[in-house]
């Protein structure tokens, strides 16, 4: 039997920009007060491809001409659906296939007039992600005392702890944003597994709620992110035209969430062949003036699976 239930395809839109050593997102706010990711729905009459209907939508409600653009993943759990069926005009009963898209630019600037969004830090969400200060204390005194009663018993739950958030003498690993959000949305810890399933709030506060499974999506951005530094120099797609080593180096410290050894990124940096120095110079910012470079984005074509490295100037 074919189902009666409307299907509705939508475009959630993970923008990503960096600004003062911190990476930004934009979102915008529900009527719940919840912050979401820029959605909008895929019209087959207007646009022939999801790519050119994301660019479409973006550029009509934000004035941004988007970029850089990749395909994250398709999101279709059921029960996610109701606030953006209603956001699109469908029936509350729509069942929604939400595709997310990760969008990066170097311009952090407002969004137009006709599109109430805001860049916030990506940290406000996942504060236990950001340890270029150190180790959150949030860790080991909120999350992992609660994760190891929530486990108790269980060896595969307690593994999964020990991993996910570097417990008990393990490495920490970046790229597992994911990973640790569906943990602690698995044993109950943030808001949104306490509002999707009807009961009381968690005892803890643990980032900043959003809508539907925006969250996720974005734990999803960040992971693709994080992972993709190292294998391809996307994050020159978040430089302005010229730039000084330091600022580079402190937007991939900013995206890693953790510090880096200054001279062995240097040494990396110039063995890839992905900048070149311009011969001016930074000035007004009060300090030693800084040759400002570019990136080659020529040679960095036909370099299939290189990216920056990333050596830790501290261990976890």
């Amino acid at each position: 039997m074919i189902s009666s239930i409307p299907l509705l395809i939508g475009l959630s839109a993970v923008m990503v920009a960096t600004e003062e050593d911190m990476p930004l997102v934009l979102v915008t706010q529900r009527e719940t007060g919840e912050d979401a990711l820029p959605f909008g729905v895929f019209n087959p009459e207007r646009h022939r491809t999801f790519d050119l209907s994301l660019r479409g939508w973006v550029r009509e409600q934000t004035g941004f001409e988007l970029g850089y653009v990749e395909q994250l993943y398709t999101f279709g759990d059921k029960d996610r659906e109701t606030p953006e069926a209603t956001l699109a005009g469908a029936p509350p009963n729509a069942r929604v296939i939400s595709v997310g898209y990760l969008a990066l630019t170097p311009d952090a600037r407002p969004a137009g007039a006709s599109f109430e969004a805001k860049w916030q830090s990506w940290y406000r969400y996942f504060p236990w992600e950001d340890h270029r200060n150190g180790r959150p204390s949030l860790i080991d005194e909120q999350i992992a005392p609660r994760l190891m009663t929530w486990a108790l018993g269980n060896d595969q739950r307690l593994e999964r702890a020990r991993l996910a958030f570097a417990l008990e003498g393990e490495r920490w690993i970046e790229e597992r944003v994911l990973d640790r959000y569906e943990l602690l949305y698995e044993a109950g810890l943030v808001a949104e597994c306490a509002r999707d399933a009807g009961l009381p709030k968690p005892d803890v506060r643990l980032g900043e709620v959003m809508a539907s499974d925006h969250r996720r999506i974005l734990a999803t951005a960040i992971s693709r992110l994080r992972g993709k530094l190292k294998y391809r120099p996307v994050v020159f797609e978040l430089m302005p035209e010229r730039f000084t080593l330091s600022a580079l180096q402190r937007t991939v410290e900013a995206i890693l969430g953790m510090p880096l050894h200054t001279q062995n990124f240097r040494r990396a940096l110039d063995k890839t062949g992905f900048v070149t120095g311009t011969g001016a110079m930074e000035t007004g910012t009060g300090g030693r003036p800084a040759e400002l470079y570019r990136f080659c984005r020529d040679k960095s074509a036909g370099l299939a699976t290189s990216g920056l490295s990333a050596p830790r100037k501290t261990a976890d």
